[in-house]
């Protein structure tokens, strides 16, 4: 929360209930939620918040560095708060999102060929597969 608020100073970006209250969510979250699931969530708490209020703020989140976006090929933008250097586990069939840190991937070379696309500002793997919850069911 101390990061956001000093982003947020830094940038002239007022500090509102809302703005800080879909931050938290998105920081506490371990599941890495969607714009509706943080929503449903914040609006517990707050239930005057509108979903429009949700997504502009995630957006603003996005374009000051306080979140990541992540899409599982669902068709939805998962948003994630931890900036430090990690990977993510998805679950193909139910998209459950997980960090994790493996200092083996975070050396990995990458390759000359990318110099042709742009400039690359980060990198991380993302394993895909099955969860335990999944794989039990089958």
């Amino acid at each position: 929360m101390t990061h956001f608020e000093t982003v947020c100073r830094d940038k002239g970006i007022k500090r509102t209930h809302q703005r800080i209250e879909i931050f938290r969510e998105v920081a506490q979250a371990e599941d890495h939620p969607d714009a509706e699931q943080i929503f449903q969530r914040v609006q517990k708490r707050m239930p005057t918040v509108s979903l429009d209020t949700v997504y502009r703020t995630l957006w603003l989140l996005h374009e000051l560095g306080l979140v990541i976006t992540l899409h599982s090929g669902r068709e939805r933008t998962h948003f994630d708060a931890n900036l430090e250097k990690h990977h993510h586990f998805v679950c193909e069939h139910c998209g459950f999102t997980r960090d994790f840190h493996c200092s083996d991937l975070d050396r990995i070379r990458l390759p000359d060929v990318l110099k042709n696309f742009g400039k690359v500002k980060t990198a991380q793997v993302e394993a895909r597969g099955l969860c335990k919850a999944c794989l039990l069911k089958k």
